[in-house]
């Protein structure tokens, strides 16, 4: 079989080899209560992915997210092999630059959340992954920072009740 889109076909197969690893990974955690013998969960399918979706496990979503992926890639995968694309979409030179400034951008932000907290993180964390791209402008920046650090409040701490530090540990 040939490949149409080089750029499609190693994508589709990145997001199932990622997909299939994660899934595998989310199966060492709980998926949910188990069923009780005599419940109806224990023989039907539906039954039980209701009474998981009522209460997940720490398993639950990073599986679901997995199998997403992996069906996502599959697709694309799929993609690249029946649909004719223009000159075959050949793989261009490899981002190095955006690529480590991001995973250097998440490396601190893992390093400073516990001990500056999230209303300090999350705007070093914008202003460090800002730089991965061709243009920068502070104003845009700051914006997003700002809207980034409300909103990871107001879901995490506010909505999910996650214990996420807020302030620096000096502060409080």
């Amino acid at each position: 079989m040939k490949i149409k889109s080089e750029r499609d076909f190693w994508s589709g197969l990145m997001f199932v080899a990622v997909g299939v690893v994660f899934a595998v990974g989310a199966t060492n955690y709980s998926m949910g209560p188990a069923c009780p013998p005599n419940d109806p969960c224990a023989v039907n399918l539906w039954a039980r992915l209701s009474q998981l979706s009522a209460h997940p496990g720490a398993g639950y979503f990073p599986l679901g997210l997995s199998l997403l992926l992996a069906l996502l890639g599959a697709i694309v995968l799929f993609k690249s092999l029946t649909i004719e694309s223009e000159s075959g979409d050949k793989v261009g030179a490899f981002a190095w630059r955006p690529l480590l400034v991001i995973v250097l951008a998440i490396a601190v932000f893992g390093a400073m959340l516990e001990p500056l907290g999230l209303a300090l993180t999350i705007p070093v964390l914008v202003v460090i992954s800002s730089f991965a791209g061709d243009e920068f402008h502070w104003k845009g920046v700051l914006a997003n920072a700002v809207a980034l650090t409300i909103g990871s409040w107001a879901i995490f701490v506010w909505g999910l009740k996650l214990t996420i530090p807020v302030w620096p540990w000096f502060v409080g």
